[in-house]
Formats: structure tokens, C-alpha cells, sequence
């Protein structure tokens, strides 16, 4: 009964929280008005969300995310030397075709933010059959090293998480 009220908990508390922080209040009458929102939200868009996915493995992610952050500080310093740079510098951009093992629609999504969050790469297309993966690359060195740093930095542990 109640995981059909609110088949999304986390999210409806957050929409509740959400709700009395940008009212400033917790009188009752807003509560209440949260409550509703909380329960109404979460239904009324069930259909735009994909399969449910099991999230694993924390310390991965966490290892995830701390690779990624540092990818991005590292990212930001190459692009803005190579924006800054000589003209040669910023003829070396790319595009190439990554095969994919990540089949989950969640890991795919969390694939896409990084590759776009980490300036330098650009997520591009991905195949009809999600097996190729193509992206931009704005310093490309070397098509071979770009495709393993994605597979083993971002694509394995994407794949322990989300299963």
C-alpha cells in the first residue's frame, strides 16, 4: 500500500522538503499542500522515467566520482592551455567511435554527464544498437589511449554500479 502512494520515496521527500524551503514555512496548511505534491508529482510523471535500476557498490562510486572531479580539474587546465595556446594546438580535435559494454539505460545516462562534464569531450551519438559510442574530443593525441581512459575510467566502474 504505501510503496504504491509513493513508489519513489526519496524523491517525494525531496519534493516535500523542496516545497517548504521555497515557501519559507511549515505551517500546517503547507505541509499538507507538500504532502499532496509529494504524492501527485511522482505518479503524474511515472511514465517519463526509464526501468528502475538497483545502485550499487558506494565505494565505487565514490572512487567514480573522485576520478571524475579530478578529470575535470585536469580538463579544464589542458583546454584552457590549448584555447590560449597557438592555433597548431587547437587543430587536434576528433571524432571517434567508442564501443560500449554499458547496456543500462542509467549507466548510459551517468556515462553521457560525465563525457560532457569533463571539458575536452563532448558526447556526440550513440548507435541505434548502443554498441558505438561516438564523442568529441578536442585535444586528440591518440584515438587508442581516449577509447581505454573512457573504458577503464568511466564505462568498468559505471558497470559495477549499476550491474
Amino acid at each position: 500500500m504505501i510503496k504504491r502512494i509513493f513508489p519513489w520515496p526519496v524523491l517525494s521527500g525531496f519534493l516535500l522538503v523542496m516545497w517548504l524551503l521555497l515557501n519559507q514555512t511549515v505551517a500546517v496548511g503547507q505541509i499538507l499542500l507538500g504532502v499532496l505534491l509529494a504524492i501527485v508529482l511522482p505518479l503524474a510523471t511515472a511514465s517519463l522515467r526509464p526501468l528502475r535500476t538497483k545502485v550499487g557498490k558506494p565505494g565505487v562510486m565514490l572512487r567514480l566520482f573522485c576520478v571524475v572531479v579530478y578529470d575535470s580539474i585536469q580538463s579544464n587546465f589542458t583546454v584552457a592551455c590549448i584555447i590560449l595556446g597557438s592555433k597548431a594546438k587547437r587543430n587536434n580535435s576528433a571524432f571517434i567511435k567508442v564501443p560500449l559494454d554499458l547496456r543500462d539505460p542509467h549507466g548510459l545516462a551517468v556515462l553521457a554527464i560525465i563525457l560532457t562534464a569533463v571539458p575536452g569531450t563532448v558526447w556526440s551519438e550513440l548507435s541505434e544498437d548502443r554498441d558505438v559510442l561516438t564523442i568529441h574530443v578536442l585535444d586528440m593525441t591518440d584515438e587508442t589511449t581516449s577509447i581505454r581512459t573512457i573504458k577503464e575510467r568511466y564505462e568498468k566502474p559505471l558497470m559495477e554500479i549499476f550491474g
